[in-house]
């Protein structure tokens, strides 16, 4: 599938599938959406705890990964990140994509990011752990009640309704640790209503400053 690499309201690097006429992240900002959803809103309420375990659902750009270990830098945070990409970045396409110099962090990084190998353990910190999946996430076996935060970050339900489904978030559930979070920009009733009938307590909260108005919160109260 083609990509176009484009510019975002922030400056930050997003990509543009025009045969899925979806974009990778928002429009109004990669960085901002990223910080405000998942770090703000995912991983920093967890932040009293001695270590925190991530799934990400969509590692495309690795802009989360990034922003995830700017955060265990700045916070002091221990990480162990796991994600599954079915459709990875090229290497030759890492060069277009300019979320080392916004963050402030070294591009060489970023790229070990994108070339550790997958289907290990790779220590990319002495604080950050990262284990990448090219993987379908239907197919991709997790261990159930092992992580405290699940970033899900997939197409939009219109462009992949797979990835939308109960049994989906079911498999989510149930891969979360009790007390464990979900969080999505994806706040349409539908899909918190999935959410709630696979167990999940869902709230919406302000979404990102300049994009969507709201984004999604769910739990797992037990």
């Amino acid at each position: 599938m083609k990509r176009k690499f484009i510019e975002t309201a922030d400056g930050s690097t997003s990509i543009y599938l025009e045969e899925m006429d979806e974009h990778y992240h928002s429009k109004h900002g990669a960085i901002a959406e990223s910080n405000h959803i998942f770090i703000k809103n995912g991983l920093l309420p967890k932040s009293s705890q001695e270590e925190i375990s991530v799934f990400e659902v969509g590692m495309g750009t690795g802009l989360n990964v990034m922003t995830t270990i700017k955060a265990a830098d700045e916070h002091q945070l221990k990480v162990n990140y796991h994600t599954v990409e079915a459709f990875p970045i090229k290497e030759e396409e890492l060069g277009l994509i300019n979320f080392s110099s916004l963050l402030g962090m070294d591009q060489g990084l970023f790229l070990r990011i994108h070339t550790v190998p997958w289907e290990i353990e790779n220590l990319l910190q002495d604080n950050f752990k990262l284990s990448k999946f090219h993987s379908k996430l239907s197919e991709l076996e997790l261990r159930a009640a092992f992580f405290d935060v699940v970033y899900f970050d997939a197409f939009a339900p219109e462009k992949q309704e797979e990835m939308w489904t109960e049994e989906i978030f079911q498999k989510m559930f149930d891969v979360l640790k009790a007390e464990g979070i979900l969080v999505t920009y994806c706040v349409k009733g539908v899909i918190r209503r999935r959410l709630q009938a696979v167990g999940f307590r869902v709230e919406k909260l302000k979404g990102p400053k300049g994009g969507k108005r709201e984004m999604c919160r769910a739990w797992k109260d037990k």
